[in-house]
């Protein structure tokens, strides 16, 4: 049997797989599951609603970066010391946004995509870039959000950091493999 059907078949029973072993570790625990379930997703309901005002302001502050052209702004202004850098304008946007928040990341993608061949140097470039960094604000927001930590200075600081270093080595492997 060749490895892609032996992966596409675990694939598809994986996850019933862990849910059968997880009743089961219960049953056999006489964990009662059902009232347990019950009582993780009043959890889930409060932490949702804690985290909400987070995610209206990184919505509003990306809508705002956006809308005002502050971003295209910067990339215009930049354009000459990033082009010696092979660093291409079109993708400052996504080295921006991709921190605050994946679907407006996915967004600016799908327009470096639209304005360039699939093919280009600057959409490889951007399609490493949205693998290789986290959506650091938004990581953040959730889950200090959800349990009240207000102090994430440090936390933030090292977030960053990984995110120059992803956007930093993806310049690096677009270089190396597609020169």
């Amino acid at each position: 049997m060749p490895v892609k059907e032996i992966c596409e078949i675990l694939s598809l029973w994986a996850l019933p797989a862990v849910i059968l072993i997880i009743l089961t570790a219960a049953l056999i625990k006489k964990v009662p599951v059902y009232e347990t379930f019950i009582e993780g997703a009043k959890d889930g309901v409060k932490v949702s609603f804690n985290i909400v005002p987070y995610l209206v302001a990184i919505i509003v502050a990306i809508s705002m970066l956006r809308a005002s052209g502050a971003i295209d702004a910067l990339s215009f202004l930049l354009s000459d010391i990033l082009s010696k850098l092979r660093f291409p304008a079109d993708i400052l946007p996504l080295a921006i946004v991709r921190s605050l928040s994946g679907s407006a990341a996915l967004g600016v993608f799908s327009d470096i995509i639209a304005n360039n061949d699939v093919n280009s140097y600057t959409s490889k470039l951007a399609a490493i870039m949205l693998g290789s960094s986290e959506t650091t604000f938004y990581v953040l927001t959730v889950y200090f959000g959800a349990v009240g930590i207000k102090k994430f200075r440090y936390a933030l600081l090292t977030g960053l950091c990984a995110d120059l270093a992803g956007i930093i080595m993806s310049v690096i492997v677009a270089r190396f493999f597609f020169g």
